[in-house]
């Protein structure tokens, strides 16, 4: 009886869906005026010479139908993997038979049935790769360079934190803060120019949302898993996880980040933009390496075994060989919005359980002169890295 009482609401609201879907009172206003039609081209692909994919998602409220492709301002015909007609939030591909030039730029407009034309300019046409045995290495290597050596080589830092007094131990977590701190501003950054190419139907800000709530809700929970197992002496007052413990959620928190680098350094070698896919790896090698100093200093006073070292190492860098998998062979703005915005939420919670570290044994917390040194001195490092991405 219970659950009848609790479905009966949901069953209502379905059944006033239902009936507004079929008496249809809006009738007279699509009658009045034009339909709504949003196309947005994903991703342009070039299989092999003379061949074009052209990869379209419907994000407008109503259908639409493709009904000519334009491409460098001639018309061209095309073969599409379905019906032209494309319900909401639908995909398709179209290939065309098109001589593009290795290198040259080249404009493809979509022309639907009502007339509206929806363009996407692809500034370096280039051989798209291929998920074989060539490709996978390479991106999987640009992976490795990237994200998983640079983390293990941060780890290293661990004997020397061993060695050194508490009170700079604390300043070296007011530096992972600040590293931190920098990160998820750098991590909102790129969700924002990620989620300006997701169409429109698929509701970048929700997917941010979602990203980051669901990011802080989950990291939240681990964090309180792990208070659990560690028992009242390693939860310490005020609710504070153990050392390992926020190690393991920066790690994480790293992770998910890295993922959407990843992403990036995929997507710019898959559209011939070498250079820049170059700049990218160098960089976030050496943002890498300053994240595993933040992964191993909450563990500095402690002793864990190899074994979590690894681990964390793995879980810090190995993302980046799937985002440059995944970047290089199939990017979509969508999971990449989705990814980094988990990244960032990741970050936030983050930075909430360092402090929460610092606190449980320095009640004065970030605001000491040596720890508020660490924090800002945590900002200027990976602020210099990051002019690295960019030079």
């Amino acid at each position: 009886m219970r659950w009848i009482l609790g479905l009966f609401p949901l069953a209502l609201l379905a059944g006033l869906v239902a009936f507004f879907l079929g008496a249809d009172p809006t009738a007279p206003f699509r009658d009045a005026f034009p339909p709504v039609e949003d196309l947005t081209i994903e991703r342009v692909s070039f299989p092999e010479s003379g061949v074009m994919r052209v990869h379209v998602v419907n994000g407008g409220p109503e259908a639409a139908t493709i009904a000519q492709v334009i491409v460098d301002a001639a018309y061209w015909r095309f073969a599409i993997d379905g019906d032209p007609t494309l319900p909401r939030l639908a995909r398709a591909t179209l290939e065309l038979d098109y001589p593009w030039v290795e290198g040259e730029l080249h404009v493809i407009r979509l022309v639907t049935s009502t007339g509206l034309t929806f363009d996407r300019e692809v500034a370096v046409a280039t051989l798209s790769p291929r998920p074989n045995t060539l490709y996978l290495t390479t991106f999987g290597l640009l992976g490795l360079y990237a994200g998983v050596i640079p983390v293990l080589v941060g780890l290293l830092w661990y004997p020397f934190l061993r060695r050194i007094d508490r009170k700079w131990i604390h300043f070296y977590l007011s530096l992972t803060v600040g590293l931190l701190a920098f990160l998820v501003v750098d991590a909102f950054e790129d969700t924002l120019e990620a989620s300006a190419l997701v169409p429109e139907g698929f509701q970048a800000a929700g997917l941010i949302a979602v990203g980051v709530i669901g990011a802080i809700v989950g990291l939240r929970a681990l964090g309180n898993v792990g208070r659990g197992r560690g028992g009242g002496a390693s939860a310490g007052a005020g609710g504070a996880s153990s050392g390992l413990t926020v190690a393991y959620l920066i790690a994480i928190s790293i992770g998910l980040h890295n993922l959407g680098e990843g992403l990036a350094i995929g997507a710019a070698f898959s559209l011939g933009e070498i250079a820049l896919g170059s700049f990218l790896v160098i960089g976030f090698a050496l943002h890498n390496t300053t994240e595993g100093l933040a992964i191993v200093a909450p563990v500095a006073a402690k002793r864990p075994a190899l074994r979590h070292f690894a681990f964390m190492g793995g879980i810090a860098g190995l993302p980046t060989v799937l985002g440059a998998w995944a970047g290089g062979f199939s990017y979509s703005p969508t999971l990449a919005t989705l990814f980094l915005a988990l990244g960032a939420g990741a970050i936030l919670q983050v930075i909430v359980e360092v402090t929460r570290l610092i606190r449980k044994s320095w009640p004065q917390g970030l605001f000491t002169p040596l720890n508020a040194t660490g924090l800002l001195l945590g900002l200027v490092v990976m602020y210099g890295t990051a002019l690295m991405v960019t030079a």
